[in-house]
């Protein structure tokens, strides 16, 4: 069965085709890398597949239903998680909170509120050993009491994988996750999400072509807003088109900063 399907999928602004006509189907169970230039459409894509901007033509399936019209809640309702490349974590709060916040669903409540709920959540014992277990799965058992701001970058990933989990998805959009990370800190984090395999299907956008080569059982590749390579991590290796991009990409950054 197939967890996600794009169907002539397109999106523009103010006449610049930011996606054209994407078709892409990834099966339940299966680790997908999306990878490409910067500007290639990527996180656009994300976006559409969430909801948070309305595409121009084309459908989009979770697990055989048709959502294209559907608003966020009614996605994440679906099992569809998210993490991004901005932080959305409350950095004077800890870990604990943050993950109760989460579970609550109330990312939206002012962070003066989160104190108050938290104390009348010690109560549901079966609450915070479930927030418990999401810490320990993402490796923060040890640093539930630390607050948001102690903690280092890698460990606000952790956490934002952490708070996306406790969603339960059955399909998660990862946009970026190594951002900014140390060598060891990739590690963990490749690890991390190689261990969701096959209980969640995942779908992520990597820059660091190594990482996305580890993790991907498949490989799409987007340029200018269009797939032009689909495959294996060892065919898109291989593919002279994808190589010729990445290629001129470099030389196009080296330029840029010489």
């Amino acid at each position: 069965m197939h967890a996600l399907v794009l169907k002539n999928v397109s999106k523009s602004f103010g006449g610049i085709d930011a996606v054209i006509k994407v078709d892409l189907s990834v099966t339940e169970g299966e680790s997908r890398a999306l990878i490409g230039p910067n500007g290639a459409g990527k996180t656009t894509l994300f976006n559409l597949v969430t909801g948070e901007i309305p595409l121009d033509e084309g459908s989009i399936l979770l697990f055989g239903k048709d959502l294209t019209r559907q608003p966020v809640q009614k996605r994440i309702a679906s099992q569809l998680g998210r993490t991004y490349q901005v932080s959305n974590l409350f950095s004077q709060l800890t870990v604990q909170e943050n993950l109760f916040l989460a579970s609550w669903q109330t990312r939206r409540r002012k962070a003066s509120l989160a104190a108050t709920l938290f104390r009348s959540w010690h109560k549901f014992e079966n609450q915070r050993r479930h927030l418990t277990k999401i810490a320990h799965r993402v490796g923060l058992e040890d640093r539930l009491d630390i607050t948001v701001d102690e903690l280092s970058h890698g460990e606000h990933r952790q956490l934002e994988l952490g708070i996306t989990l406790d969603q339960e998805p059955m399909i998660l959009l990862l946009d970026e996750p190594m951002a900014g990370l140390s060598v060891a800190e990739r590690g963990f984090m490749t690890e991390l999400i190689m261990s969701l395999k096959p209980e969640i299907t995942v779908v992520i956008i990597e820059h660091d072509i190594d990482v996305a080569f580890s993790i991907a059982d498949q490989v799409t590749v987007l340029h200018h807003g269009a797939i032009i390579a689909e495959g294996s991590p060892e065919q898109i290796e291989n593919n002279r088109e994808v190589q010729q991009i990445y290629t001129l990409s470099r030389q196009s950054k080296d330029t840029h900063y010489a």
